[in-house]
């Protein structure tokens, strides 16, 4: 029998055509939030203690600049995953999470997760294959913001 954070994980593209054995025991691991438009939820420095899936609502992912506003790096929209700091040690945010309008989440504990990957190595290679092209777009983001913020390097040289 399916229980129903089996059923909402499958929901999503990220879940979706899991091992259904994989996505059960992540559903293990998994809790319903609401956040309030402002709230963070998390901060860079912090354990990360957790990962999420947006449900509804929308997420700032941003980085503190001495003596500016915070500049976000990435929005996360509904059906996204975020948050992936959670599985590459030191387990430390490494940007502010901040919740730009109400929003449900669906979080997932890293502790649980880790400790279920160490004993189930198929559950570890489906969350690093589905995690790298989390990161990588991430990163990828964040770069061409940063390019847009600051314009190319060689036209600086100019």
């Amino acid at each position: 029998m399916i229980s129903g954070l089996e059923e909402l994980l499958q929901r999503y593209p990220f879940f979706r055509d899991m091992d259904a054995g994989v996505r059960k025991t992540v559903a293990g691991c998994a809790a319903n939030e609401r956040i309030d438009a402002g709230q963070y939820i998390f901060r860079e420095g912090e354990t990360a203690e957790k990962f999420f899936l947006l449900r509804d609502g929308q997420v700032a992912l941003e980085i503190c600049v001495a003596g500016r506003r915070p500049l976000i790096v990435d929005t996360v929209r509904a059906g996204e995953i975020f948050g992936w700091n959670w599985i590459i040690p030191p387990y430390s945010w490494r940007a502010d999470a901040r919740a730009t309008e109400r929003s449900r989440l669906l979080s997932l504990d890293a502790k649980c997760l880790r400790g279920k990957m160490e004993s189930d190595h198929l559950l570890g290679y489906e969350m690093y294959q589905r995690f790298f092209p989390v990161i990588a777009k991430r990163l990828e983001g964040a770069r061409l913001r940063l390019i847009d913020l600051y314009g190319h390097p060689d036209e600086q040289q100019l």
